[in-house]
This record gives structure tokens, C-alpha cells and sequence, in this order.
């Protein structure tokens, strides 16, 4: 149904448009009765075997929704219904921001990819912990990053407002220094900005009765030298886990047309995959398994997400392939996990 009717219809539009157009779709369906009921019917699947707890979490299965796709939580139990174990909401910041201008999201067709430099567009994370008050059973991230005007050396303050905003309403935290969208972010991945940033928030969070698990999201293009000192800072710090990986710069091997492929942005899909993969594999084997990996990038097939825990990934996340390939790919997924257990 999706595949051959849905899909071709939606792509018709503007993909942002379509985004907040199926917001507002899933939004009103869920509301007439018994449509969620006959959603989750649908697409949820409840095994023994699917269960995982990770950084002292219980997952009713690992396949979650990546950051990006319900950044202000409005959708987070709707969205639960398809299937999903957990739901990453954010990037949240501070202060609402309008995000980078109009347009800012490019389908790549021909290569199952999106270019998006949206820009930690979102209300602000006060309101989103006006709807998150009101969950119920849905296991949520945060995912939290710095206003656009916020200097690099101010930064720290932003991050802090965020955690100590969500605290109550969250189940783990992922710090964001890896989106390609907002002016100089990726700066603060390296070696000392990284490990104050981090110390920071690690002692803030071991000051709280209960602490939340801390995870930090990576991008694609760190090389190993840069990956090598994000495990010694994991190490030193003792954070609980790595998100691997944000969206992608490198425009390499790719089948659409050079236009496109000149919009400046993160790449998500199909293409980003293979070094999602790598990036896993390499930090698994080099920290010898010191933290758990959620793996996220290309994961468009069942296959997809196998490869991902088998390179070390704990859970795997979607977005641009719950995009392409609808939501029975999360029921696909999980299947082969039983099959596979």
C-alpha cells in the first residue's frame, strides 16, 4: 500500500510540506476511535526475544526513531504505535528558532537519500516539556543542541537549560555536536571543547538522585584519529554511549543529478550505510566493547539493520528509510531479529 500508493503520491510534493502534512494525517487518524488500536494490530510486534536493556534501560525492542523526525515531541505515542521501541525526540534547543531558510530538504530519489540543513528548527525545549507531561508508557530520548546565535565558548550553557529542562520527562539524553546545519557545532567534537562540554554535564547529572543515561551523537566524517580520541573521552568521562552516526557531508558516488548534489547539508539514506557501518565496527572493536552503539544511518531493509548489530550496534535507529520504505519496514525488522535469535 505504502510502496505503491502512498509513496509516489506523497513525493509528488515538497518534502518538508509532506512532512507536516502526515504530522497532521496521523495526528487526526489517531483520533478517530480505534484507529490507533488497529494500528498498532498492524505494525507491533511483542517478543521475549526483542526485549533489550541497554545503559540500564528496558527496551521492548531496538529498533527507534531517530532525532529529527518528532523534534518538538507532538507525535511521540502516535508514532509509538507503528512499532518503534523507543522514540528520540529534538534536536532540542533553548529558545525556539525558525531553522535555516526555506528550502532546506531535497529528496535524492535515485540514491534512497535526503539532503536536509534544516537547522535545529523547533519551539524551544519549554514547550516540548509541555507535551512530554502528558506521556504515558512511550520510552523517550532527548536529543539536545545550541541555539544557532549561541557562541562555541557559551555553549555549554545551552546544553545545560536543555538537560535540566527535560530531566524529569526523558529516559536517556544525547548531546549533539555532530549536525553539519548549525554554523561551527561540529567544532565542539573536538578533543578539549568535547570533554568539557561532557564533564559538564556528566557531573550535573551524577548530582541528581536518578541519573539519566548520557549518550553523545557522532558524524560520519571523523577519521580515526578523531574516532580514536572520542572513545579516550568516552573512557575518561564515562558517559553511557555513542549514537553512530549524524548525517553526512560527503557527496561521493552518488547518482543524482550535480544540482542537487550541490545543496549544501547533512545526507541521510541509503549512501551514508557503508560508513555508518565502518564507524560502528571501528568503535567497537578499538574500545573492545566499552559502551553500548546505537546505530543509525542507510538502514532502508531488515538486512540493513542486521549488518548494523552485527558491526557492535546494541539498537538501531531509523529515519530517511522509514521515509522511503514505510512503516512495516520497523514490523520487517524485527521479525528477522526473532528469526535471527
Amino acid at each position: 500500500m505504502y510502496q505503491l500508493f502512498i509513496k509516489p503520491f506523497l513525493f509528488l510534493f515538497d518534502p518538508e510540506k509532506v512532512h507536516y502534512f502526515s504530522f497532521t494525517a496521523i495526528r487526526l487518524g489517531s483520533k478517530i476511535p480505534g484507529m490507533s488500536f488497529l494500528i498498532r494490530k498492524l505494525f507491533c510486534l511483542n517478543h521475549p526475544s526483542l526485549e533489550r536493556e541497554v545503559f540500564g534501560l528496558r527496551f521492548k525492542n531496538p529498533v527507534g526513531l531517530a532525532a529529527g523526525f518528532d523534534k518538538d515531541a507532538k507525535l511521540y505515542e502516535e508514532l509509538s504505535n507503528f512499532g518503534f521501541g523507543f522514540i528520540e525526540i529534538g534536536t532540542l534547543t533553548p529558545k525556539g528558532q525558525d531553522g535555516n531558510p526555506k528550502k532546506r530538504l531535497f529528496r535524492l530519489k535515485n540514491d534512497h537519500a535526503i539532503i536536509n540543513r534544516m537547522g535545529f528548527n523547533n519551539e524551544g525545549v519549554d514547550e516540548a516539556v509541555k507535551r512530554l507531561k502528558k506521556n504515558k508508557n512511550v520510552l523517550i530520548g532527548g536529543n539536545i543542541g545550541k541555539n544557532k546565535t549561541t557562541s562555541n565558548e557559551n555553549a555549554i550553557n545551552d546544553y545545560i537549560y536543555c538537560f535540566d529542562a527535560l530531566f524529569d520527562y526523558v529516559d536517556y539524553f544525547v548531546v549533539n555536536v555532530s549536525s553539519p546545519n548549525t554554523p561551527n557545532l561540529r567544532e565542539l567534537q573536538d578533543k578539549e571543547p568535547l570533554t568539557k562540554l561532557l564533564t559538564t554535564l556528566k557531573k550535573r547529572n551524577d548530582q541528581r538522585e536518578n541519573s539519566k543515561p548520557m549518550l553523545l551523537k557522532i558524524a560520519p566524517d571523523l577519521s580515526n584519529d578523531q574516532l580514536l580520541d572520542i572513545i579516550a573521552i568516552i573512557k575518561k568521562v564515562k558517559i553511557d554511549g555513542v549514537i553512530a552516526t549524524n548525517t553526512t557531508l560527503n557527496r561521493a558516488d552518488l547518482n543524482s543529478s550535480k544540482s542537487i548534489l550541490k545543496e549544501p547539508g547533512g545526507l541521510s539514506g541509503k549512501p551514508l550505510n557503508k560508513r555508518s557501518n565502518e564507524v560502528i565496527r571501528f568503535l567497537c572493536e578499538k574500545s573492545n566493547q566499552a559502551f553500548p552503539i546505537i546505530g543509525v544511518g542507510g538502514i532502508h531493509s531488515e538486512e540493513d539493520a542486521l549488518r548494523k548489530i552485527e558491526a557492535g550496534a546494541s539498537l538501531v535507529q531509523l529515519y530517511t528509510g522509514f521515509v522511503y520504505e514505510g512503516p512495516l519496514l520497523i514490523k520487517k525488522i524485527n521479525k528477522a531479529l526473532i528469526k535471527n535469535t
